[in-house]
């Protein structure tokens, strides 16, 4: 009896870690003022993750992503993620998301929260000659953690 008690109770207890990555069909939030992501919010209809750009399939701390947002395809860099970080990256209460448009340009022209120091280094890497330009992200950015 003790023993049927006991499995009882801990199949109750969820021991599995928490995600500290996008998927497929994760909602995010938009945290530029681009006019698409405003109205997206406003509706009541925030993007989902259908597609992550990288050889993995999931994507972490500034990884550019494919969104749904209002009927319409666009790109997106991560900017934060709500589950546990690396030491020294901040945590945050939703998925934040900043739209780009295909050449690396954001859609907005300014960031309401602020962004992880960790992303400066990210996007010096990651931008080239030939590739999307991330260091406009960065000048948007008015704020860093």
């Amino acid at each position: 009896m003790a023993s049927a008690m006991s499995s009882i109770i801990s199949r109750s207890i969820s021991t599995s870690t928490p995600m500290n990555r996008i998927i497929l069909l994760s909602r995010l939030r938009v945290v530029d003022n681009s006019t698409i992501g405003k109205k997206a919010i406003a509706a009541g209809k925030p993007p989902r993750c259908i597609h992550v750009y990288n050889p993995t399939g999931v994507g972490l701390l500034g990884d550019t992503i494919m969104v749904a947002i209002s009927g319409e395809k666009k790109k997106g860099i991560l900017v934060g993620l709500k589950a546990n970080q690396k030491t020294k990256v901040p945590r945050y209460d939703s998925n934040n998301l900043v739209l780009i448009d295909d050449n690396g340009t954001p859609l907005g022209t300014r960031i309401h929260v602020p962004i992880p120091h960790i992303l400066r280094t990210k996007m010096k890497e990651k931008t080239h000659s030939k590739g999307a330009n991330y260091t406009k992200l960065i000048a948007i950015a008015s704020r860093f953690v």
